[in-house]
């Protein structure tokens, strides 16, 4: 078991250069490596994390909380409107573990201007750990920050959510997954609603219903429509259905997707009165006359079956959400896996929303 992080090396200089950045880099490593008798760098995953500098604090704690899922090296981009230089600090921090084993993290922050960010791919390039996989953020938007560095990624980190408008949202993680592979935090938030929406049909008891499925609603909160609308992509991908264009009526997204054996009524719900953002509850009715439903509750997810002779169940599924630090975790480790779901799911989710 390892023992918490401590500060093995620091170097920082104003008006800088990305030579002498990697320069110093290479020089602390060296360091390490002399004073540590067993020490090891970790060589995993390269992170670039644009943000506006004002914030980078927010950020750095959100980065602590992530616990072992913690990059191996971290590119952190300050974005300042009006500067001309750049300025640089970098640091290695050093863990011990059983058996002798001191690994090492290494953390770069580059303060940059609005002006860098149309070439930060040639700022970051000599800062990152060759042949690891690159994951970039840009939570704060700059969305020409990341296009600039789409030569150099190999996963880009979004959260749709950010977005008020899901058809923007969509539209612009259908455009950045022709380059990388895409981790959508929204998408990720949304897990234990398909998870228990799966586990509800895979009894062979059960299965059959699946195509039998009637009409579903999902209801979700205003700034949360992607969400929703990737749900209904993730089961029309996955149940063969094909999607066709919602119309919004108020705050109501109305449509049907197209199955061989009949069509089905949808609806999505955006309502602004409720509290936590993301999705509040899922229905889905068979047209044998069985109806399930989710909704968020105290303790997780509360879950009723209502059959069609009247039978009803229900159940709590417990720990559902896994908090905000969880889900950023949980994106970074995905960054080193591949979901095979999501971009199905999300171009389904285009044709939900007629962007195709």
């Amino acid at each position: 078991m390892s023992t918490s992080a401590q500060i093995e090396g620091v170097w920082s200089e104003q008006d800088t250069t990305p030579a002498a950045v990697e320069a110093a880099l290479r020089t602390l490593l060296v360091e390490a490596h002399t004073e540590e008798h067993g020490y090891v760098p970790a060589r995993v995953l390269n992170t670039i994390i644009i943000v506006d500098r004002q914030f980078k604090g927010e950020i750095a704690n959100r980065l602590e909380r992530v616990g072992r899922y913690h990059p191996s090296r971290t590119i952190l981009v300050a974005v300042e409107p009006r500067r001309k230089t750049m300025d640089a600090h970098v640091q290695i921090a050093v863990a011990h573990a059983e058996g002798g084993i001191t690994v090492g993290t290494e953390s770069v922050e580059i303060d940059v201007g609005t002006e860098h960010l149309s070439v930060l791919d040639t700022i970051v390039d000599p800062l990152l750990v060759p042949d690891l996989t690159v994951l970039a953020w840009a939570p704060h938007g700059h969305r020409d920050a990341i296009d600039a560095l789409r030569r150099l990624v190999t996963v880009v980190l979004i959260d749709s959510a950010q977005q008020m408008n899901a058809t923007d949202a969509i539209k612009r993680a259908a455009d950045v997954a022709n380059d990388a592979y895409i981790v959508d935090l929204a998408w990720l938030r949304s897990t234990p609603w398909r998870e228990r929406i799966a586990a509800t049909f895979d009894p062979p008891a059960w299965r059959q219903s699946l195509g039998e499925i009637s009409g579903i609603s999902v209801t979700a909160r205003e700034d949360s429509v992607v969400a929703g609308v990737l749900l209904l992509g993730w089961l029309s991908c996955r149940l063969g259905w094909e999607a066709s264009e919602l119309i919004k009526q108020d705050d109501v997204y109305m449509g049907s997707a197209h199955s061989k054996r009949q069509d089905i009524k949808i609806k999505l719900y955006a309502r602004a009165d409720l509290d936590v953002p993301g999705l509040s509850g899922v229905q889905i009715e068979t047209a044998s006359g069985t109806k399930l439903t989710l909704d968020r509750g105290s303790g997780g997810l509360q879950a009723k079956r209502i059959t069609r002779d009247g039978k009803e169940s229900t159940w709590v599924v417990l720990g559902a959400s896994r908090g905000e630090a969880g889900i950023l975790g949980e994106g970074i480790r995905q960054a080193l896996l591949r979901d095979p779901t999501y971009r199905p799911a999300l171009e389904c989710a285009r044709q939900f929303l007629g962007t195709v």
